[in-house]
């Protein structure tokens, strides 16, 4: 069973009080919906895919990375009671390192490859007066350059997670920018500070 968006969007509001955490789903959900579309996948499956892969992190945070408990095996477990469909459920474990689940599927790979990006974008953009607005690739590669910057964000990580969905890392970037800018609203970052 695939959650339709609605259904996806009250378990975000239900477990998830954080504006902020919302945000970062709701991006990782437009970056997999234009991704599906680019890849001629299914739009909404991805799409919800990304909008649930973080929805149990603020009540089960996880700092202790166990593979087993708490983000994201608990909101894991509660979609599959839920009836959600395998391949779902494969790519949310997926997208956290530490569970030992392998991003096998272009789905579970491809939200591996957005979920820092969208974070580190949103960073970028919060210091830009025009938030999204105009963002260009250049801007964010230099950000990346900067190890101050948004310091908590694995360069690694996102590099290698674009290279594991072998897309072109500056086009990665454009494309994530794209898709995001398709939501500025929602995300809070539309350049006339609506949203």
């Amino acid at each position: 069973m695939v959650p339709n968006r609605d259904d996806a969007l009250a378990l975000v509001h239900e477990y998830t009080e954080s504006p902020n955490l919302r945000r970062h789903m709701t991006a990782v959900e437009a970056a997999m919906r234009a991704y599906a579309r680019k890849y001629g996948e299914d739009e909404e499956r991805w799409g919800v895919t990304g909008l649930l892969h973080d929805f149990d992190y603020e009540r089960w945070p996880n700092d202790e990375r166990s593979s087993t408990e708490q983000h994201p095996s608990t909101g894991v477990a509660i979609l599959r009671d839920r009836g959600v469909d395998e391949d779902i459920l494969d790519a949310i474990m997926a997208h956290a390192d530490y569970t030992g689940v392998e991003a096998s599927t272009l789905m579970s790979k491809t939200l591996r490859a957005v979920d820092e990006l969208t974070g580190f974008i949103t960073a970028c953009a919060l210091v830009r007066p025009t938030r999204l607005e105009g963002m260009k690739t250049k801007s964010v590669r230099k950000k990346m350059k900067d190890k101050a910057f948004a310091a908590a964000v694995s360069r690694d990580e996102m590099i290698e997670n674009c290279e594991e969905l072998g897309e072109d890392m500056s086009e990665h970037i454009a494309f994530v920018i794209a898709a995001m800018q398709d939501v500025a609203e929602d995300l809070g970052l539309a350049a006339n500070g609506s949203g």
